[in-house]
């Protein structure tokens, strides 16, 4: 991961923890019911999310009591629009900028001295079920100060009420109160503490739930898709509702998907894209072995690509160059099937979402679309950075150059 950390690509936006915020950062695990960290210096996402936190428990998902429980982290008002860098639904990153778009000024203030923890309630206690997730409607975004601090203001201001009443303000035992409470909590007399709850209504998105749910229910009719083959199988037992069901890699998916006007496919426009051609040179990249060249002069030089298109086997080859080949095909005869000469993953690889499509849905698809034929290595970046840095570590030395290049080149 080093040339990425260099390249600015690699979670470079996390918010640096230490001193006094690791203090406040475990009074919130407690708050909110799990271990503290031992470490003393850590970093932070958006949500409160850290990677070597996740690392130290061996657990991703330690903000989480089970699928159905997530929650979250505010110790700086320096999250603000920072991104998640692991979230557990598609819209995470949108309920967080909702936190600070209605309470940006209170968090400034809060976190001076303190840290508010946040529960993620869908009113769902657990899950039972696979399609428990249809459940999902809107989500409740209720805060919690550490150390009682609404408590403690409360305490404070009684205090004051009794300081001012009769001749007590010559009691001395009041005065070691209101000391005791100011050093150890500051004046809390004017300060406004009182985060009320929000609402995020949910529409179509993704969970981390069970393995991993799509759950598209803003069109024609619900589409549930998961990617654990396991947890698919379990669901399509499920009588009661009135979904549709698929596995990630079936291939009637994408039938449906264009059916229901989700997606859309038109090559003779794709050809001419970036996008096809960062596709199609990763499809070359993976039948290329003991080069002379470096992988990314390969890449990006027009000569060198054509001198090792034609180095590789025939079959390959047209792989490589079956969506050109197919529409040279087509202008002659329409008798052709794409199925025939173009690969199924590359062809659902140049899929796109619908142009009726929202933006918020538009980012949906494409995480699925992605996730359905990973051949765009900028798409996989930007919607499913997960898997990117898994392929990566996979990946010739050369081809990471490359890939980089490609990726910050579209920044």
């Amino acid at each position: 991961m080093k040339k990425l950390k260099e390249a600015n690509l690699y979670r470079s936006e996390l918010i640096p923890v230490s001193g006094k915020l690791v203090e406040r950062y475990n009074k919130c695990l407690k708050t909110l019911g799990f271990t503290e960290t031992k470490l003393k210096s850590f970093s932070i996402d958006g949500v409160g999310w850290s990677p070597e936190v996740a690392e130290e428990k061996k657990d991703v998902q330690y903000l989480n009591h089970g699928d159905a429980n997530p929650h979250g982290i505010i110790i700086s008002p320096l999250q603000k629009g920072k991104p998640v860098y692991l979230p557990f639904h598609s819209f995470d990153r949108e309920m967080m900028q909702h936190v600070f778009r209605t309470h940006g000024d209170k968090i400034n203030d809060i976190t001076r001295d303190s840290a508010i923890c946040i529960d993620f309630d869908q009113d769902i206690d657990v899950f039972y079920e696979p399609l428990d997730v249809l459940k999902y409607d809107d989500v409740s975004i209720t805060f919690r100060l550490i150390d009682n601090l609404e408590e403690k203001q409360k305490e404070q201001l009684a205090l004051v009420d009794k300081f001012k009443h009769d001749n007590n303000f010559i009691d001395e035992d009041i005065h070691q109160q209101l000391l005791e409470s100011a050093n150890a909590y500051g004046d809390l007399r004017d300060r406004d503490l009182t985060l009320h709850p929000l609402h995020f209504s949910t529409g179509s998105f993704f969970t981390r739930a069970f393995d991993g749910i799509y759950l598209l229910r803003d069109f024609i009719k619900p589409i549930v898709v998961f990617e654990s083959k396991e947890i698919y199988k379990e669901a399509i037992k499920d009588t009661l509702h009135d979904v549709l069901i698929y596995h990630i890699s079936q291939p009637q998916l994408i039938d449906k998907l264009k059916d229901h006007i989700i997606i859309d496919c038109n090559l003779e426009e794709m050809v001419k894209t970036s996008n096809y051609e960062r596709i199609k040179k990763f499809e070359l990249y993976q039948f290329l072995d003991k080069t002379e060249h470096p992988i990314k002069d390969i890449l990006n030089n027009k000569v060198l690509f054509k001198s090792y298109l034609n180095k590789i086997d025939i079959k390959k080859r047209k792989k490589v160059m079956s969506v050109e080949l197919y529409l040279e095909k087509l202008e002659r005869s329409n008798a052709y099937k794409i199925e025939d000469i173009v690969d199924q993953s590359l062809y659902f690889a140049l899929h796109q979402p619908h142009s009726s499509l929202s933006a918020e849905h538009r980012d949906l698809i494409h995480k699925l679309l992605i996730n359905i034929a990973p051949k765009d290595i900028l798409f996989l970046y930007w919607y499913d950075k997960e898997q990117f840095y898994e392929s990566y570590e996979s990946w010739d030395d050369s081809f990471r150059d490359w890939v980089i290049e490609q990726i910050s080149n579209n920044i």
